[in-house]
């Protein structure tokens, strides 16, 4: 998953959701006093992260591809081949004797 550049803005949806834990309700009753009070256990947050799909029609995901994308083009055909190799250039071989040292 990517977590930085400008991709992230278009293809990283995320959410986050604080749960509290447990609601301790105290009532206290007195002679001229009636109120209550909440406490929580604790606070549990989650974070949610979701990468989506490249969509080039633009409706369920963005359009521009990720930078990174590989296309892999079909093999040329062999004529296409063959006739390249008709314009490299031929180098002529030569007999000249290389000095061999002893």
């Amino acid at each position: 998953m990517i977590s930085s550049g400008y991709p992230v803005k278009e293809y990283i949806d995320s959410a986050v959701r604080h749960v509290l834990l447990r609601h301790v309700i105290f009532y206290l009753k007195g002679p001229e006093r009636h109120w209550c009070s909440v406490r929580n256990q604790g606070v549990l947050g989650i974070k949610v992260k979701i990468m989506l799909d490249w969509d080039p029609k633009g409706k369920q995901g963005p359009m521009t591809p990720l930078l990174d994308l590989v296309t892999i083009h079909p093999p040329k055909d062999e004529e296409e081949s063959k006739e390249k190799k008709e314009y490299e250039a031929v180098v002529p071989q030569t007999n000249i004797e290389v000095p061999v040292q002893v």
